[in-house]
């Protein structure tokens, strides 16, 4: 059963393509690399919550569903789950495009990462309160 994977509506945080220098010898992309894609995107959305710098300080779940592979359009969606009192938790999403010209798209990363606002001294301060 082949089921068409799609792309979310909305606007990726992050889009991307993985260089030969991110792969091993076979064209691979090394996990660690898209761990590093998948922290920069959660940051930008925690940091978009906290109104301010913010620090990882958690990665409560990271799966690894296909491979990535150099060349490959890489797009990371997020989403802010929970906000508490100094913490932001955030759901991320990787999908390839592979062989642009069949738009074969594939999800291949979930991720829940949390963060913590700091302040200029880098300790943990207050969100600020949600706008209504």
């Amino acid at each position: 059963m082949n089921i068409e994977v799609r792309l979310p509506d909305e606007e990726p945080i992050l889009r991307v393509v993985p260089m030969p220098a991110d792969s091993n010898p076979h064209g691979d992309v090394f996990g660690g690399w898209i761990m590093a894609q998948v922290d920069i995107a959660g940051g930008i959305l925690a940091a978009r919550r906290a109104n301010g710098r913010v620090a990882t300080i958690a990665v409560t779940s990271f799966v690894f569903k296909k491979p990535v592979f150099v060349g490959d359009l890489v797009s990371i969606y997020g989403t802010v789950v929970r906000s508490g009192r100094t913490s932001v938790t955030v759901d991320v999403s990787v999908y390839t495009e592979r062989n642009r010209l069949k738009q074969e798209i594939a999800k291949v990363t979930e991720a829940t990462l949390v963060y913590v606002a700091t302040d200029d001294n880098r300790q943990a301060r207050p969100l600020p309160p949600i706008d209504s």
